[in-house]
Formats: C-alpha cells, sequence, structure tokens
C-alpha cells in the first residue's frame, strides 16, 4: 500500500469538513488498537464503516447531527453564519470527554486557522481528565505529527506546528477572574469553538464573554455534563434558551461502556424519582423544589419547638462565630446547648475589626462560664478569621479554628467541612428547637445545592448566594460551625477558677442530639 502523503492526508481532511463521524472513523485506529475496541458499532453505522469498533450510538448520532448542521449553515470561508451549539445532559459515565476531545480533533484537522478554547468546572478536572482526554486522542489520530501538544497545568495547549499562533486550541480554567481568556476568540475565515466539559458548574460570567467569540467565522459551541443545577446558564440551554441550543439528554442505562451493575444499585437505593438518580443516572434535570437544601417545613418544626428548661451549669454548650468577609456581611456568635438553639440569643456584629470581635467573644465565653458551663467555642478561620483566632489564643482562650473548605470527616459523602456541617445540622432541625426568627429561616432555607462529579454534596458558596440575590447566610452559618467536629472538652476556653472544676472527657457535638 503506497504511503499517504501530506498533500493527500490534507485533500482527506477535507473531504470530511462537514463529516465528523467520518473522520472519527478514519482517523483513529479502531481496527489495529485493543485499547480502543469497547464499543461495537451498531446499525445504521455498522453498515456504512467497515472497522467493527467505534462510538457508541450516542455519539454517532450526535456526530451525524453536527455534520448536517455544518451543511446546513453552508459557509464560505467569509460570511458569517450562525453559531452552532450543542448541549447534552447526561447521567455518569457515557464518555462525555472523549467526544469532546474527538470534536477537537476534528475541527482542528478539517479547518485551518481554527482557534478553540475548552474548559471544564475545575483546574483539577480539566488537567486530568479533560485535556488529558483530548491529549490521548490527539496523540492517537492520523494527524498527530501535525501538533504540537502540552499538558502542564497553566499551559494545556494544542498548536499547529507551523502556525502555532493562528491555529491552536487552549485549556483554560473557568474562575471568574480568568474570565478575560475566554474573550476576542475571533477567527473570520474559518471556525472558532468552545467547549465546556461539567458544564452545569462552569460560571455564567465566563458563559457570557464566551458569547462574544461566536459573531464571526462559523462558530461552534459544546457543552456536556450532569445536569446537577436547575438554574444558571447550563439549565437555561434547555429552558429559557431553548430554542438556541440543539440540546440531548443521555440516560448512562442506554450506553454500552457504563457500569449497569452500580447504576442499578443506585437506583435501588434512591430511586426511580429521586434527584440523585435524575442527575446521575438519567441525565434530567433535578427538581425546583429539591435545589433547595434545607427545607422550610424543617425549619418551621424548629421554630415551633420549645426546648426543655434547665440548668446550663455543668452543660457542654457550643459557640460558633461566623466572621465577616465582607462590608456588607455580619459578623455572628450563635450559642446551642443540645437540642436547644433558643435560649441564647445570637449576638451580630457590624463593622468591627479583628480585634474588638475577638472581645466581644471572649466577654460571650466568660458569661456562660460564669453560670457553670463548659464552653466548646469554634470559630472560622478563613480569611479574616484567623485574625480573630489569633486575638482569642493571645487573650487565653482556645478556640478550635474551622475552616469551611477543608476536607470533610466523611471525604467520599461531603465536598468540604461546610456541606458536611449543614448536613449535620439539617438532621438536627428535625428535634431541635430554634427561635422564631424570620431572618434566621431566610437564611437556612436559601443555600441550594448540587454534586460534585464524584457525587459528593457541594453546598452553594455565598458568593453564588449573593449572585442570586440572597443574603450572606451568616447566622446559619454560625450555628452550623456548632456542628463542626469531635474535640475534648477540657481547657477549650481557656484556664478555670478553682471553683469550677470540671472532668476530663471526649466530647461529640452530635451526641447530645438524640
Amino acid at each position: 500500500m503506497a504511503r499517504l502523503t501530506e498533500a493527500d492526508l490534507a485533500a482527506d481532511m477535507a473531504r470530511y469538513y462537514d463529516d465528523p463521524l467520518g473522520w472519527v472513523m478514519y482517523a483513529y485506529p479502531w481496527d489495529t488498537d485493543p485499547g480502543l475496541q469497547l464499543v461495537r458499532l451498531s446499525e445504521p453505522w455498522a453498515s456504512r464503516y467497515p472497522c467493527k469498533h467505534g462510538p457508541d450510538a450516542w455519539a454517532c448520532e450526535y456526530l451525524d447531527t453536527v455534520g448536517a448542521e455544518v451543511r446546513r449553515r453552508g459557509f464560505d470561508g467569509r460570511a458569517p453564519v450562525p453559531a452552532l451549539q450543542m448541549a447534552v445532559a447526561s447521567g455518569h459515565g457515557i464518555g462525555k470527554s472523549t467526544l469532546t476531545a474527538w470534536l477537537v480533533g476534528w475541527i482542528m484537522s478539517t479547518r485551518p486557522h481554527a482557534r478553540g478554547v475548552v474548559t471544564a468546572n475545575t483546574s483539577e478536572q480539566l488537567a486530568t481528565k479533560t485535556w488529558a482526554e483530548i491529549s490521548r486522542w490527539a496523540r492517537l489520530s492520523i494527524t498527530a505529527h501535525w501538533w504540537d501538544i502540552t499538558t502542564g497545568r497553566g499551559a494545556m495547549s494544542m498548536r499547529h506546528r507551523q502556525q502555532p499562533d493562528a491555529w491552536r486550541c487552549d485549556a483554560q480554567t473557568c474562575r471568574e477572574e480568568n474570565s478575560e481568556a475566554f474573550a476576542g476568540l475571533h477567527a473570520a475565515t474559518s471556525t472558532p469553538f468552545y467547549a465546556f466539559d461539567e458544564a452545569s458548574a462552569v460560571p455564567d460570567k465566563i458563559w457570557e464573554v464566551a458569547e462574544g467569540g461566536t459573531t464571526d467565522g462559523e462558530p461552534m459551541w459544546f457543552v456536556f455534563g450532569n445536569p446537577t443545577r436547575n438554574t444558571g446558564r447550563f439549565a437555561e440551554c434547555f429552558g429559557a434558551r431553548r430554542h438556541r441550543w440543539i440540546t440531548r439528554q443521555i440516560d448512562s442505562r442506554t450506553v454500552a461502556i457504563t457500569n449497569k451493575d452500580r447504576l442499578a444499585q443506585w437506583v435501588a437505593d434512591e430511586g426511580e424519582d429521586s434527584d440523585f438518580v435524575r442527575v446521575r443516572v438519567r441525565g434530567v434535570f433535578p427538581s425546583a423544589s429539591s435545589m433547595q437544601f434545607i427545607a422550610r417545613e424543617l425549619v418551621d418544626g424548629a421554630m415551633g419547638r420549645r426546648p426543655a428548661v434547665g440548668t446550663i451549669a455543668g452543660a457542654q454548650v457550643l459557640v460558633g462565630v461566623d466572621v465577616a468577609r465582607y462590608g456588607d456581611d455580619a459578623s455572628v456568635i450563635y450559642t446551642r446547648v443540645g437540642r436547644d438553639g433558643v435560649s441564647h440569643p445570637r449576638v451580630t456584629l457590624r463593622g468591627v475589626d479583628t480585634q474588638q470581635l475577638a472581645a466581644r467573644v471572649g466577654e460571650h465565653v466568660n458569661e456562660l462560664r460564669r453560670v457553670g458551663a463548659d464552653v466548646v467555642l469554634f470559630v472560622d478561620g478563613g480569611g479574616v478569621g484567623g485574625g480573630v483566632v489569633d486575638r482569642l489564643r493571645a487573650l487565653g482562650y482556645r478556640p478550635l479554628e474551622v475552616n469551611f473548605g477543608s476536607r470533610a470527616s466523611q471525604p467520599r459523602a461531603y465536598a468540604n467541612l461546610r456541606a458536611e456541617m449543614w448536613a449535620r445540622m439539617r438532621e438536627w432541625l428535625a428535634i431541635g428547637s430554634m427561635p422564631a426568627d424570620e431572618a434566621l429561616a431566610s437564611e437556612l432555607t436559601a443555600p441550594e445545592y448540587t454534586y460534585t462529579v464524584d457525587n459528593r454534596l457541594q453546598l452553594e458558596r455565598k458568593e453564588d448566594m449573593k449572585r442570586r440575590g440572597q443574603a450572606s447566610p451568616d447566622a446559619a452559618d454560625a450555628l452550623a460551625l456548632t456542628f463542626a467536629h469531635p474535640v475534648q472538652v477540657p481547657n477549650i476556653v481557656g484556664p478555670r477558677p478553682a471553683t469550677m472544676p470540671h472532668a476530663r472527657r471526649d466530647y461529640d457535638p452530635l451526641s447530645r442530639v438524640m
């Protein structure tokens, strides 16, 4: 067989300009590489190609749709055409990153001077999964020798070796402060394109900036993700903006490569209509009401419950201190004794510095100690909170520093410690009591939640709540801090007077809940 010349290869790439599935079947060694032979082609594609193996049926259909849309637009290399925008919401494990790699390979190989940007929900996902998959398939393709590919964090790119600045695709993190990296993606005589992996968690700001790159040439925009949120731009692709997007929702159980036994376990454990199964298996957005992490009914029940009245002498009293980070936030001191979240009114402070806040916390602790309480003090140590912790220690107290973003004690279940604390607080609300306080009730019921790509519960950040018009849940976070983690009681808040002895014992903040 004659060796394929560069001229022949270029001609073949031109032939697949509007046939991405044909390009995928041509460009990769399906018949000779056992590592690619995971799926047997189904009809009608099995009759179309000589290879026995290839993409799953859903991917074949998707790629055929892309080709049809390219032909319908008929880009002539000069006059801009409407953007080709496709969104896929799916369950777990269907091969979204692999399809992203095929799309990038097809566009880059068939369109000289194409320019693309790829992103994902986190830098870890982008580097270790999305870009790793793009790099892998690029090196397997028949045009592998055309590209210089870099994979180091902060420098992930795929560039044509002879025209590296004009013909390239770059991986960019989706941090909002990096939004300018998504601007100015113009290729008037070619194809500017975006690919978003785990798009449900890509900030709206990134979407807004990317819009500007779809105004010239033959723009394309491909987004994939688990439908973890029913708000935001990814959800809008299937809702308010659905007339601008071609959408697909893929049930993981219909895909050849997924673990059917594991999926069946999830359905059996959680229920077909549960949000977990809707998001992680069926590729369906969660119900509107279930986005709310704490239900109003749960809060109303706690507000209507009166605690048993008794002395706190000798009792373990938990104090949570949420430290304000921004000018419109408040610092809050919340006190809880077992199921009783009512008897000790919270303290709210605005416009105080770390020294003043530490002094007020110390006064609060001393008031409780004077009546014989064993005080366990949890202080938000993130950001400026570290200064409060330091000052309290300088004053002779021993606060337990809590960082909301730190590792949960159950890391497989929760994305961070804040999510875990709020989950414990939610359990407590079923039996605990809290004041009839509408502001606190609003804070408790305001945060939404999602699941991370590895199925861990993630609570909405304060910053994201503010963007959708919600107040910062300062008091609710202060209460949540009282569920931080097990500690030992002695000397938590400094030396005690000789008249107030205490016994050494282990303390679990949930032990008094039940």
